[in-house]
C-alpha cells in the first residue's frame, strides 16, 4: 500500500506533551542551519568574481554610477540584487569583502533554516526525519559557496524563502512579489520564478482581476529593471551573460559539467535511496501536491539550462541552485518505514563523501577548464581563508597588481609580459583576471578584461572555438590598442590590424555600440539604447579587424 504523507488521525495533546514536540521542531530548523554555518566558515574565502562586485559597489559608492569604469555603462554584475545589498551595507563604511563573504553565510544559513521549516508546515507531521539535508550538507561545492563573495548565499536564502511563502501563503499579493525576483538575483533564476507563480496560480485559482493584480506585483520590479537596465546598459542581460553566450547550446560540454559534479560524489547513490523514499508516496490534495512538484520541475529546468549552455568553470557552483530545488520537498521528510531506511543510506552515503570522497583536481584547473576555485585561490594566495588576494602563492599575479598600482598616467598596460604605452588620459589594465584587475587600477581607470566580463568591446566579439568555457572570447592586444590606445605601439603589434580595428570601430554596430555605451545619457540616448538593445544585445563581431572591417565598413 502507498504511503502518504497527510497524517490519518488526530491525537490530543497536553501543553507538557508538545513542548518536546516544539523542542525536536525547532532542532530540526537550527541544526542544519548551524551544520551550514560551521563548514561555511571553516572554508570561507572570497573568489575572484566576487571581487567585480566589489568594484562595482565602489563605483556606486563613489557617485559614479552602477559601472565597472568611469564613461562606460557596462553591467558587470550578474546578480542585480547582491550588487545592491552590498552597496547598501557599504554606506556603513563595512569592509566589502567582509560584508560579502560573511553575508553570503548568514544567508545560505537562513535559507537552510526556511527549507526546513517550509518541510515543517507542509507536512504538518511531528515526526519528520532529515533526507535531503544531509545530501547538501555532505557536499565540498556547498560548503565552499556559502561564503565565496558571490550571490549564491541570497539565491539559496530566496529560493527556501519563495517556497515558503508559496506553502503557508499562496493568496498574498507579497507572494508574488517575492516570487517575481527571481531574475533580479540571477537572469537564470527567471526560470524558478516562472514556475513558482504558476504553482501559486494553480493553489489559489484566482479570478482574472486578481490574476493580473499578481502578475503586476511579480513583475513590477525585475520589468522596471529591465526598463533602466536596457535604456542605461542598452543591453537585454548582464554583459557577462553577453560574453557566455547565454543564448546558445553546448550541450556536450553541459553533460561533461554535470558528470563532473555527479561523479566524483557518487550522486547516484543518494539519489536512489530518495526515489525509493519517495516513488511510494501518494499526496492527498493539490494543497499538498503543488508545492512539492514545483520546486522538482524547477531545480530540472534550472539543471536544463545549466547543461545547455555548457555548464560553468567553477566546479559544481551553477548546478547547486537546481540541486538544492529538487531537494526541498524532501530536506526533512515524514517519518515511514521507507523514509527511515532511506534517511540512513543517505546519512552513511553523507558520512563517506564528507570525509574522503573528492575531485582529484584539487586546487587546480581541471579537465575541460573546470576549476576547484576555492582550491585555486587558497593556493594562489598562499592563505586558506583568502578575502583580499594578495597573490602571495602566484607572482605573475602579483607582478601585474603591483604594476598597475604603481602605474602613473597616461598608461596602457595590456596582458602577457606588463607593458606600458602613452595615450591614454588615465591608466588603464587589461588583464583577464578581472577582480584582481579591478581591484589593483584605480576607480577613476580602466580595468578591462580581453574575456569581456566587463567590457563591452571584447564580450560582443566571436567566440574562440575549444575555448575554456566562460573564458573563450579572446579580445587581440590591437583592438584594445585601437579602442583606447595612441602614440608608439608597443612591440610585437601590427599596425595594420590596429589601424583596420580603428576603421571598424567607427562603422556600424560597433560605432553604435560605443555611442550605447560611452556616450552622456540624454532622454534621446536612453530611448536609443532601449528600442535598440534586442538588436545590439545579439550582435558579434569577427576577432580579425580585417575581417571585421570589411563586414562593418563594407570595404572589399
Amino acid at each position: 500500500m502507498a504511503t502518504t504523507y497527510a497524517p490519518t488521525h488526530t491525537v490530543e495533546f497536553t501543553e507538557d506533551d508538545t513542548r518536546p514536540m516544539r523542542r525536536l521542531r525547532y532542532g530540526l530548523i537550527a541544526l542544519p542551519a548551524l551544520v551550514i554555518l560551521v563548514a561555511g566558515f571553516q572554508r570561507r574565502w572570497m573568489s575572484d568574481d566576487a571581487l567585480i562586485y566589489v568594484r562595482t559597489v565602489r563605483q556606486i559608492l563613489a557617485g559614479n554610477g552602477p559601472v565597472f569604469n568611469p564613461g562606460e555603462r557596462a553591467e558587470a554584475s550578474t546578480g542585480t540584487l547582491w550588487q545592491w545589498l552590498l552597496a547598501a551595507v557599504g554606506l556603513t563604511g563595512a569592509d566589502l569583502a567582509q560584508a560579502a563573504v560573511h553575508g553570503g553565510l548568514l544567508l545560505t544559513a537562513a535559507g537552510f533554516a526556511l527549507a526546513a521549516l517550509g518541510c515543517l508546515r507542509l507536512y504538518g507531521d511531528s515526526s519528520m526525519l532529515p533526507l535531503g539535508a544531509p545530501l547538501l550538507l555532505a557536499l565540498p561545492p556547498v560548503w565552499d559557496f556559502a561564503t565565496s563573495g558571490l550571490e549564491t548565499g541570497l539565491a539559496t536564502c530566496w529560493l527556501a524563502g519563495g517556497w515558503l511563502l508559496l506553502v503557508t501563503r499562496p493568496a498574498s499579493v507579497w507572494t508574488s512579489v517575492v516570487l517575481g525576483l527571481g531574475p533580479l538575483v540571477r537572469p537564470d533564476l527567471g526560470l524558478v520564478s516562472a514556475v513558482f507563480l504558476g504553482a501559486q496560480w494553480l493553489l489559489v485559482r484566482p479570478g482574472r482581476r486578481r490574476t493580473l493584480a499578481g502578475l503586476g506585483a511579480a513583475v513590477a520590479l525585475p520589468g522596471a529593471y529591465e526598463i533602466f537596465r536596457a535604456g542605461y546598459y542598452g543591453h537585454l542581460v548582464p554583459l557577462p551573460a553577453v560574453t557566455k553566450e547565454a543564448s546558445q547550446s553546448l550541450w556536450g560540454r553541459g553533460f561533461t559539467y554535470l558528470g563532473d559534479f555527479a561523479g566524483p560524489y557518487l550522486l547516484w547513490v543518494p539519489a536512489l535511496f530518495v526515489l525509493a523514499a519517495v516513488l511510494p508516496v501518494r499526496a492527498e490534495s493539490r494543497d499538498r501536491l503543488v508545492p512539492v512538484l514545483a520546486p522538482v520541475l524547477a531545480g530540472v529546468l534550472c539543471w536544463a539550462y545549466v547543461i545547455k549552455v555548457g555548464g560553468d568553470f567553477m566546479h559544481g557552483r551553477m548546478l547547486l541552485p537546481g540541486l538544492f530545488l529538487m531537494l526541498l520537498p524532501v530536506f526533512l521528510a515524514p517519518a515511514s518505514r521507507a523514509t527511515a531506511l532511506a534517511s540512513v543510506g543517505v546519512a552513511v552515503w553523507a558520512a563517506v563523501c564528507a570525509s574522503v570522497l573528492r575531485i582529484d583536481y584539487e586546487g587546480r584547473v581541471g579537465p575541460g577548464g573546470i576549476a576547484d576555485e576555492r582550491g585555486v585561490y587558497v593556493a594562489q594566495n598562499a592563505d586558506p581563508h583568502p578575502l583580499h588576494h594578495t597573490f602571495a602563492g602566484a607572482d605573475w599575479h602579483a607582478r601585474y597588481g603591483k604594476a598597475a598600482r604603481a602605474a602613473e598616467p597616461p598608461a596602457l598596460l595590456l596582458p602577457g609580459p606588463v607593458r606600458l604605452a602613452a595615450g591614454t588620459p588615465t591608466v588603464t589594465g587589461v588583464y583577464p583576471v578581472l577582480g584582481h584587475n579591478g581591484t589593483s587600477v584605480p576607480l577613476d581607470g580602466a580595468a578591462l578584461d580581453p574575456i569581456g566580463l566587463a567590457y563591452p568591446l571584447a564580450a560582443h566579439s566571436e567566440r574562440v572555438e575549444g575555448g575554456r568555457v566562460g573564458h573563450d572570447k579572446q579580445l587581440p592586444d590591437a583592438w584594445v590598442i585601437a579602442d583606447r590606445g595612441a602614440g608608439e605601439l608597443p612591440s610585437g603589434v601590427d599596425p595594420s590590424k590596429v589601424e583596420a580595428a580603428r576603421r571598424a570601430l567607427r562603422c556600424g554596430a560597433l560605432a553604435e555600440l560605443r555611442e550605447a555605451t560611452h556616450a552622456p545619457l540624454t532622454t534621446r540616448r536612453f530611448l536609443a539604447n532601449l528600442t535598440g538593445s534586442f538588436q545590439r544585445t545579439g550582435f558579434r563581431f569577427p576577432t580579425d579587424p580585417a575581417q571585421a572591417e570589411r563586414e562593418l565598413c563594407g570595404r572589399d
